[in-house]
């Protein structure tokens, strides 16, 4: 992808001119540009974690792709694998209406204490399986061992809730399968607050 300047335009001059954000439209194939950023939120679900016992690792590797596209992290809290304080932290964010898109990590395997899906489910008013469905699609095609995994994503009010897995190569290869579109989404989900109506041509 062309090296993006200082002030945020493309060194190809091939994209439209935007105070907050310009990227680059071949890593964003559904987007032109988008006006305002993309406002994320990450949760990270881990025992260990909250404990203080283990460093999220995967945490960088999200962040890492966000900084690809017009994404902005606005807050980040690591919970264990208590599905009441997981399914709290969803409502609270969605509810507050000062995030557009949650990426939670962890919690979303076979062990007992994985209970990142069902706390999701309980919160998401609207599911979309295809975003879960692409993310074990790539990733099986790296490690069958993807297919295990039960993440899901969802709608609640205007924001989009998205499980990753918790390994740092699993999340990065998940977020990636999935980045492109994320914007999309997101500008459908908010009714066109985050671009202009030609991002639905």
């Amino acid at each position: 992808m062309p090296a993006l300047s200082r002030l945020g335009i493309c060194e190809n001059r091939c994209q439209f001119r935007c105070p907050d954000v310009i990227f680059h439209k071949s890593a964003f194939p559904s987007a032109l540009y988008a006006v305002t950023m993309i406002r994320v939120a990450i949760l990270t679900v881990s025992d260990k974690g909250a404990r203080g016992e283990r460093i999220d690792t995967s945490v960088a590797e999200v962040r890492q792709l966000l900084q690809q596209g017009p994404f902005a992290e606005v807050d980040y809290q690591v919970v264990p694998d208590e599905q009441a304080l997981i399914r709290a932290k969803l409502r609270i964010w969605a509810d507050g209406e000062g995030v557009d898109l949650i990426l939670t990590s962890g919690g979303t395997g076979l062990a007992l204490r994985d209970r990142t899906p069902e706390a999701t489910r309980e919160v998401i008013e609207r599911e979309v399986p295809g975003l879960a469905e692409r993310m074990r699609y790539v990733g099986m095609q790296h490690n069958l061992l993807a297919a295990l995994s039960r993440g899901v994503c969802g709608v609640r009010r205007q924001t989009l809730i998205v499980n990753l897995p918790g390994s740092p190569k699993g999340a990065r290869e998940s977020l990636e399968a999935i980045l492109g579109i994320l914007p999309h989404a997101v500008d459908t989900i908010t009714g066109g607050r985050s671009a202009p109506e030609a991002w639905h041509q």
